[in-house]
C-alpha cells in the first residue's frame, strides 16, 4: 500500500512555480499494479521518486506498506570499481536476500559472461542496464517501481524482462511509467492521472487511459 497523505511539491521556474503535487491525498492498494499517467513534464518521475524515498515532498507524507524497489532498472548508484559480482553482492546483503540466490540469478539474467565479474566502469550504459534490471527483478519486493521496463536491451532481452516482470507481479504491486499504452494494459490493471499538480486514481487501467487521452486531446 502506498498513501499519500496531502502531498505538496512543487519547482520555482521563470515562469512561476511548476506544481507537481498541489495537496495530494490518495492511495494505492496492496497488490495493485498500478499505470502512472501524465503528459510531457506532468512530475511522473518527481512522484516516482517521492515514493522512492529519493525526493522529499514540501509538505505531506507518503506512506509506505511492505518492501519498496528503487526504480528498476536504475543504475546510478553501482560503485564503479566493484564488480558486477560485487555490486549484486552488496546489495543483497543490503536487503538481507540471499546472497548466492541473488548472484546466480542475476548472471544468468543480465547475460554479461566474463564481464560480470569486472568492475562496472568498464560497462556499457546497455550492461549496466542489464545489471541493473537483474538485480532489481531478482529481490522479491512488495512493490516494484518501474520505468520503462521494456526499454533495456535487444528485442530478446526486452522480451525475457517482460516475461520475468510478469511473473514477478503475479505476487507484488508497482508503479509503472511508460509512454506505449499496451504496456499499460498488458502490465497494469489500475491507474493514476497526474495533471496539474492533481493525482486521480482509477480501478480500471481503461478508464486512467481514457482520461488521459482526453487530458492529451487524443482518442483512442
Amino acid at each position: 500500500m502506498i498513501q499519500f497523505d496531502h502531498i505538496k511539491k512543487s519547482f520555482w521556474t521563470r515562469d512561476g512555480p511548476k506544481y507537481v503535487a498541489r495537496d495530494i491525498s490518495i492511495v494505492f492498494p496492496s497488490g495493485k499494479s498500478v499505470g502512472l499517467l501524465g503528459r510531457n513534464g506532468a512530475g511522473k518521475s518527481t512522484l516516482m521518486q517521492m515514493i522512492g524515498g529519493t525526493v522529499k515532498p514540501d509538505k505531506g507524507t507518503i506512506h509506505i506498506k511492505g518492501s519498496m524497489s528503487w526504480p528498476v532498472g536504475f543504475a546510478g548508484s553501482f560503485h564503479g570499481d566493484l564488480t558486477g559480482e560485487q555490486n549484486s553482492r552488496f546489495i543483497a546483503r543490503v536487503y538481507g536476500v540471499d546472497t548466492d540466490e541473488l548472484l546466480d540469478f542475476v548472471e544468468d539474467f543480465a547475460e554479461l559472461g566474463a564481464h560480470f565479474y569486472l568492475p562496472v566502469r568498464s560497462y556499457s550504459s546497455g550492461m549496466k542496464s542489464r545489471l541493473a534490471f537483474g538485480i532489481s527483478i531478482g529481490i522479491p519486493f512488495d512493490t516494484y517501481l518501474v520505468d520503462e521496463v521494456t526499454s533495456v536491451g535487444d528485442a530478446a532481452f526486452r522480451k525475457k524482462s517482460r516475461l520475468v516482470f510478469e511473473e514477478r507481479m503475479r505476487g507484488a504491486g508497482a508503479v509503472v511509467v511508460s509512454h506505449a499504452m499496451t504496456d499499460m494494459r498488458q502490465l497494469c490493471d489500475a491507474g493514476a492521472v497526474l495533471e496539474d499538480g492533481i493525482l486521480t486514481y482509477y480501478d480500471d487501467i481503461e478508464e486512467a487511459i481514457a482520461q488521459h487521452q482526453e487530458n492529451m486531446g487524443a482518442t483512442d
